[in-house]
């Protein structure tokens, strides 16, 4: 069947996965599989991994996709198809040009007024002194003067009109430059399908007639570049609960060529890129029975191949085409007085295999390299057999440098003319080819005009897209992005393991590169108010909120914005919250709440002989409630901590070490806690101390001991 008679099925984008970098997209298609199975999948983004296309059937017991392939189609757009944006730039540019021109003419105009000089004419030697024409001069003067004014204010004019039209030029682009780049280029549409070979013969396992065409439903997969997220949350709170609302949304930004309209979204942290596969351990025996190898695809070339072309080599050089870089194929049937052509350079001379030499599909075994080093095998003549063959293009072959003087008693170099040494048989089985090699629809044979080991032989067409370079590049431009104020990239806060948040709505999310927020849903959080205080440090309360994640799912890091009683606070940085974890938000100082702290250092000596010296610190704080409801307020002091046995450290106060429950982790050593409930209005004191007891040869003479 032609290409063109392929049956067409229009799809819809159904659901979108984005990765901390890149994203996984899935087609929907529905359409009545013909008789010979064959359909093509229009609507995917030009930007897509070819790589990473995946289809199968959905509901359809008895039919399975066998193979899925990218096309790309090019066609001329009508008149009214360009997108409005793109010819509004074009037609300010050219008004821009018109502009820049008319302002270049009237400059050379100036130019030319200015040039204006009076010239007196030649004298003779014998000719007397002439009186000069000063009326002349400053009639010229004022003509000078005269058209310089009106043509600079004509300058004005046209300077001021090329600085509007700069203006809106500028902006048309900008707008074009953010706008969605679903649409299509200028003047040329480019459209990508995923051609689909559908597998009727099984369609009757079901008891149905195979032969009668049936509606299936086709899910088309695949990976897209130019997508990004970040996490980000509102908190709401109500004073007195102990419970909050935790709206999870997500900052998402993406450039990959399509709009994801009413799509389902999902948002992972995983990267995309890494490799899945589960690495593989060959085993290792040693015996004379060995595992039998594996198929390899690689095939004995046919013989008497070489002839092929020997027709085409008679027919004389084909004559160069005027303006190219070299000389043009040998064409068939070429006349013999045909225009003069230099003569094609010589053919490199006969090598034995390199290992840069890849592998063809009838090439010799030797010609693929072995792990571990060169390859064993063919001799060089059955190298350049030409047959039935895939591979890899291979790299051309450099000329030889010039053999090394021979050692003494080493054998001398064969003759030029003679032929190599044939290495020994290969030893460890026909080549492998990879997997593009064996991927045989895009194996394109080498034409007659090819020279060397490619004429005539299969190879995998990889020819370089640069379109889909250029969208893959302007894609990738969303890495770049500034993030929101507070963000965290998800790779970063994820840690070692990965997660994945799934959107309780579907989304609309245009591909212009900016920020659009959707919301991912409601996670339910333990939510109390405390209020904490390092009064040695500074004499302020600060509240804060202490979030209790009881879900399963870990909460990444990234802004909240927190709103207390429908009213809006402030905007925070949550820390990264595992499951079962505990952290706190900080909500800024405490107006309602006061602090004081008094400190006093008494210094003794004691021991039999006054050998050790005392220092008695005492702490008194004292803590005032002014809200209208009770509070609880963690107070933080500090305790001296030696490491010298000589020294010792004796508290003489209530409060208590940090706990695991307290994150002890998070907490400089000698930190010390005090935990208070105040009602309303209430005032309360606490008293602490410590002493520090220094042997006298020990003890720092001079200096601040009071801290």
């Amino acid at each position: 069947m032609a290409t063109g008679e392929v049956r067409r099925w229009g799809s819809a984008l159904d659901s979108v996965v984005v990765y901390a970098q890149g994203a996984l997209c899935v087609r929907l298609a529905r359409g009545t599989v013909p008789a010979d199975g064959r359909v093509r999948v229009t609507g995917l983004p030009r930007s897509l991994d070819p790589g990473s296309l995946r289809a199968r059937v959905r509901g359809t017991a008895g039919v399975r996709v066998t193979e899925a392939r990218v096309e790309v189609e090019a066609e001329p757009l009508g008149t009214g198809t360009t997108d409005a944006a793109r010819r509004e730039v074009e037609r300010l540019r050219d008004a821009y040009e018109a502009a820049m021109g008319r302002r270049d003419r009237q400059l050379n105009r100036i130019g030319e007024v200015q040039a204006l000089r009076p010239v007196a004419p030649a004298r003779k030697r014998e000719d007397p002194h002439r009186r000069a024409p000063v009326d002349a001069w400053l009639e010229l003067a004022d003509f000078v003067d005269d058209r310089l004014t009106a043509q600079h204010a004509r300058l004005a004019e046209l300077e001021e009109a090329l600085r509007v039209a700069e203006h809106e030029l500028t902006v048309a682009a900008d707008r074009l430059d953010r706008a969605s780049t679903d649409a299509p280029p200028a003047h040329v549409e480019t459209s990508v399908c995923a051609v689909l070979t559908l597998d009727v013969t099984g369609a009757g396992d079901d008891g149905a007639d195979p032969d009668i065409e049936r509606d299936v439903e086709v899910e088309v997969e695949y990976g897209v570049p130019g997508a990004v997220w970040v996490p980000t949350y509102r908190l709401r709170h109500r004073q007195g609960d102990d419970t909050g609302r935790l709206v999870l949304r997500a900052s998402v930004a993406q450039r990959t060529g399509e709009d994801w309209t009413g799509v389902r979204v999902a948002l992972a942290t995983a990267d995309l890129r890494r490799r899945t596969d589960l690495p593989r351990l060959r085993s290792i025996r040693v015996g004379r029975r060995q595992d039998a190898p594996a198929p390899s695809g690689w095939r004995e070339p046919p013989a008497g191949l070489a002839d092929l072309f020997s027709g085409y080599d008679a027919a004389g050089p084909r004559p160069a085409v005027a303006g190219s870089g070299g000389w043009g194929a040998v064409a068939l049937g070429g006349a013999p007085g045909s225009a003069p052509t230099p003569p094609p350079p010589p053919p490199a001379p006969s090598m034995p295999s390199m290992p840069s030499m890849p592998q063809a599909y009838g090439g010799a075994p030797g010609a693929l390299p072995a792990p571990g080093g060169p390859p064993r095998g063919a001799s060089a003549e059955r190298q350049r057999s030409v047959g039935d063959s895939f591979t890899g293009a291979p790299a051309p072959l450099a000329r030889m440098a010039p053999p090394a003087p021979s050692a003494p008693g080493a054998p001398a170099p064969a003759p030029a003319g003679a032929a190599p040494t044939p290495p020994p048989a290969p030893v460890n089985g026909p080549p492998r080819p990879s997997g593009a090699e064996l991927d045989y629809a895009s194996l394109v044979l080498s034409g007659p005009e090819e020279q060397g080991a490619r004429r005539g032989r299969l190879f995998p067409d990889a020819p370089l897209d640069p379109v889909a370079a250029e969208y893959r590049r302007r894609a990738e431009t969303v890495a770049a992005l500034p993030l929101p104020g507070h963000a965290r990239r998800p790779r970063e806060s994820a840690g070692s393991f990965d997660h994945r948040f799934d959107a309780a709505a579907r989304a609309d999310i245009p591909s212009d590169g900016t920020w659009h927020t959707v919301t991912v849903g409601e996670i339910p959080v333990g939510l109390r108010t405390e209020y904490l205080c390092v009064p040695s440090v500074e004499p302020t309360v600060y509240a804060t909120l202490v979030l209790d994640n009881s879900t399963r799912q870990a909460l990444l890091a990234g802004p909240v914005e927190v709103t207390v009683d429908d009213d809006f606070l402030l905007t925070a940085a949550l820390p990264t919250l595992a499951p079962g974890g505990v952290r706190r938000v900080g909500l800024g100082p405490a107006e309602g709440i006061r602090v004081t702290r008094r400190t006093n250092v008494h210094e003794s000596t004691a021991g039999l002989r006054n050998n050790t010296t005392v220092l008695d610190h005492r702490v008194h704080v004292e803590l005032a409630n002014g809200l209208a409801r009770p509070v609880t307020v963690e107070v933080h002091e500090r305790v001296p901590v030696t490491s010298d046995s000589d020294v010792r450290i004796e508290e003489r106060a209530d409060w208590t070490a940090p706990g695991a429950d307290t994150g002890a982790d998070r907490h400089a050593p000698g930190t010390r806690l005090w935990r208070v409930d105040l009602p309303a209005g209430a005032t309360t004191a606490l008293d602490g101390g410590y002493e520090i007891r220094i042997p006298t040869g020990k003890a720092l003479v001079g200096g601040n001991r009071r801290s």
